[in-house]
């Protein structure tokens, strides 16, 4: 009997636990106005940083290319917005 009231005291404890630990969670988490919010504050989100973002991928994808279509070693260029000015391999 003692071991049956044990386990339902401590059924009963980790209840409690379990229960306070998801009324905190509901608590502390944003509702959707303020996860909209810091979802337009991301840095992604700013129209000048994505077209900035877009041309260095242009940039680097131009480059990866070039590098495939010549035998020039293009990571040896002092300037890599433009062709030759380096060692070649």
């Amino acid at each position: 009997m003692e071991a049956l009231r044990k386990a339902l005291v401590a059924g009963a404890i980790l209840g409690v636990g379990a229960g306070v630990g998801s009324a905190l969670f509901v608590l502390v988490t944003p509702g959707e106005e303020r996860i909209q919010a810091m979802l337009k504050e991301m840095p992604g989100q700013d129209p000048r940083g994505r077209e900035e973002t877009a041309r260095n991928k242009q940039l680097v994808l131009a480059t990866l290319q070039e590098a495939a279509a010549t035998q020039e070693n293009v990571a040896w260029r002092k300037n890599w917005m433009g062709a030759g000015g380096g060692k070649s391999a």
